[in-house]
This record gives C-alpha cells, structure tokens and sequence, in this order.
C-alpha cells in the first residue's frame, strides 16, 4: 500500500471537476473530461499492451458518482453510464502530478484518428 493517500475528495458543484487533496498536502483539480478518458477501466485501457483505445466527445461528460473500493481506490460515474473505472490512489496522484502531459498525448490521438473532444463516437 501507497504512503500517498488522498485526505479529501470533493466533486464540484456543477460535477465537471474532481478535486483531490493528498495527505502530503499536495491537491489537484482534475477535469471529470481527464478522468474519463484516461479512465483505467478495461473498456478504455484494454485487456493488454496495444489494446488501449481513443474516447471522443467527452468534453462536456460529468461525474455522478464516486463510490469508495476498499481502502486503495474510488470508483467513479459519470453521465454517459461509464462507471467500471477503479481509479487507485496512485492513479489519481499520477493524474494529478502528469494530467496536462498525458491530456496533451490525448489530444495528439484524437487529432491523429480525425476525432475530436465535442462529437461523441465509437472509440478507437
């Protein structure tokens, strides 16, 4: 089990943000948009290498849910029915500490597959 483990989970109000605050006073606001397509659900990361695919049009997607798992982890919802990512402390942090990098990467993959962040489409 991880040192880092997070203090504090709060959705905001309008549930497009996710704010993460860990007991080494390090806080991150992550974008439910972030969360959700780098989620580390199998539908989005596959079942093995090379297997991970593109999610378009979540750009407005919203959290509805964040339902603990064990003492490791939080399952998140959002309103497009995904809700089978578990989402550790580790993961979290590393979203938080490498959240514009990778968004960046995702952004690079959707320009590359002619998809885009606002029309929703069968991931690739």
């Amino acid at each position: 089990m991880s040192d880092i483990w997070p203090t504090e989970i709060r959705v905001s109000k309008d549930r497009q943000r996710l704010a993460v605050s860990f007991n080494d006073g390090q806080s991150f606001d992550l974008s439910a948009e972030l969360l959700r397509v780098l989620s580390p659900s199998a539908e989005v990361q596959g079942h093995g290498p090379g297997q991970k695919v593109t999610v378009p049009g979540k750009r407005n997607v919203a959290i509805i849910s964040v339902i603990p798992t064990g003492n490791y982890a939080v399952r998140i919802g959002f309103d497009d029915m995904h809700d089978t990512g578990i989402y550790t402390w580790t993961y979290l942090r590393e979203l938080g500490e490498r959240g514009f990098e990778l968004f960046s990467a995702y952004e690079e993959e959707l320009k590359e597959k002619g998809m885009s962040r606002e029309v929703a489409e069968r991931p690739r």
